[in-house]
């Protein structure tokens, strides 16, 4: 599964042959969680609050770019590194 960001302790993947809904994947802190991109729903495992609150800061200011990394995943394309939160 490629690494497409890594920031704060969080590491943010994608997978290939991943199903719809867009989504992608982080670990923080030894939880996990898969996090939709047009809604910030955590549709499996739990992060804590803080974690969660600077998740959704990165993908508001990053979400054309985890679209188009999704689509990439779609067509089999390699995926392209988003920016860190800084």
């Amino acid at each position: 599964m490629p690494e497409i960001s890594r920031f704060l302790g969080m590491v943010i993947r994608m997978y290939w042959d991943e199903h719809p809904p867009p989504h992608f994947h982080v670990e923080y802190a030894g939880e996990q969680a898969v996090v939709r991109i047009d809604t910030l729903e955590v549709v499996k495992g739990h992060l804590p609050r803080r974690a969660m609150a600077l998740l959704a800061e990165w993908t508001l200011l990053h979400r054309a770019e985890l679209q188009e990394n999704w689509a990439r995943s779609e067509r089999g394309e390699p995926l392209s590194p988003v920016e860190p939160l800084e």
